[in-house]
């Protein structure tokens, strides 16, 4: 076990593992550490912990001693030197005529190096500039070239929702994010409207996604077929956040309407299958003799099932009943008559158990038939 503890040096910066040198240190207190960019200023975000040797980070700095009041007033005079050195240097630029734009400049906290942080399009030969700003500030230079991200982390700005940016507030790390995500959120692919202010997808995106990928399972799709309080009727639109679907109602007295209901509260009774057309509405007839079985009651019998014992009962014509056959999916839900298991069955296997079929599954070679050569394709000559 090896004690460590955790600093940020950077206000959303990332956690940097510090070897505390036999030190105490609280949460939020200002420490001297030095690093391999020199020593620099920091924050306490993890007091002393003990890690095992295969959960250890890799150590590369070592806490100096713990910031006092004479500390604090040194990274003041360290920001406003590095504004002033800011705007020299962007004057350099110009007169190197160098195709980048710079984004903001830091002290090391015993001044020893001076970082420029600048963004480009292309790599940049900036040697010259770094000769000359050497002779004007008289320490080491460091010109490093960041991404449009890592810009808006250190500029700031306001995001569509209209509160600061998110990697500006409290952001370390920054989380990959696709184009897929706003097709599973169901979101318009226009660029503008899921672009941050760095031009890149907006990392809010990623915020919701497991519970869209968790939710989209459970709600049906546009065009299946469901049963309500109300009727039958169609799936007009999903709201896949909520777990509801605004449905189509056909009413028994043969008016129409359409209104929202939770995935909870109805049935479904056929899916539409892909490139295929809805499927049609059943007879009303049919639906009288129907039971109206909720997807929220077939899931506390799921529920139930998981939490029943391990059993290898197998349900017989006699104590099995049907609760919900879907020919379109193939699926038959069978609950047994001591009300605590329910088993899944296909609609093949449930003609079996009732004893409409005698077909079996027996191996292919035992039905006598010869598997036939296949043909040789290419052109013949």
């Amino acid at each position: 076990m090896t004690e460590v503890i955790g600093v940020r040096f950077q206000r959303t910066g990332t956690i940097t593992y510090v070897d505390p040198n036999g030190e105490k240190v609280a949460k939020d207190e200002g420490v001297i550490v030095a690093t391999d960019r020199g020593v620099e200023y920091g924050t306490i975000r993890i007091e002393n912990i003990e890690l095992p040797g295969e959960l250890l980070p890799p150590i590369s700095a070592t806490l100096l001693r713990r910031a006092d009041a004479a500390d604090r007033e040194t990274v003041e005079e360290n920001k406003r030197l590095a504004k002033d050195a800011l705007a020299l240097c962007a004057i350099k630029i110009e007169e190197h005529q160098l195709d980048m734009k710079l984004v903001d400049a830091e002290y090391t906290f015993d001044r020893d190096k001076l970082i420029f942080y600048f963004t480009a399009e292309d790599r940049v030969d900036f040697r010259s500039l770094v000769r000359d700003l050497a002779q004007s500030f008289h320490t080491r230079i460091e010109l490093r070239q960041i991404g449009v991200r890592d810009q808006a982390k250190m500029i700031g700005g306001l995001g569509q929702c209209g509160q600061p940016v998110c990697c500006r507030r409290y952001l370390s790390d920054f989380i990959p994010v696709s184009i897929k995500m706003a097709k599973t959120q169901g979101l318009s692919l226009n660029p503008t409207k899921i672009s941050g202010v760095c031009g890149r997808l907006m990392c809010c995106l990623n915020y919701e996604q497991d519970h869209y990928l968790s939710n989209t399972k459970r709600v049906p799709a546009k065009g299946t077929l469901v049963l309500t309080q109300d009727g039958q009727g169609y799936v007009v639109d999903r709201d896949v956040l909520q777990t509801r679907v605004r449905v189509h109602v056909y009413k028994s007295d043969g008016s129409e309407d359409e209104k929202y209901y939770y995935v909870s509260d109805i049935e479904v009774l056929a899916r539409r299958k892909k490139g295929q057309p809805r499927p049609e509405l059943r007879d009303e007839e049919e639906l009288q003799e129907h039971e109206f079985v909720t997807e929220g009651e077939k899931a506390e019998h799921r529920k139930e099932m998981a939490a029943c014992p391990a059993c290898h009962c197998k349900p017989s014509k006699e104590n099995a009943t049907v609760v919900m056959t879907s020919e379109e999916v193939s699926i038959t839900e069978v609950m047994v008559s001591d009300d605590h298991h329910v088993e899944t069955m296909t609609v093949q296997e449930m003609k079996i158990l009732r004893g409409e079929t005698n077909e079996t599954k027996e191996p292919y070679a035992q039905k006598g038939r010869v598997k036939a050569r296949s043909r040789r394709r290419g052109r013949h000559r």
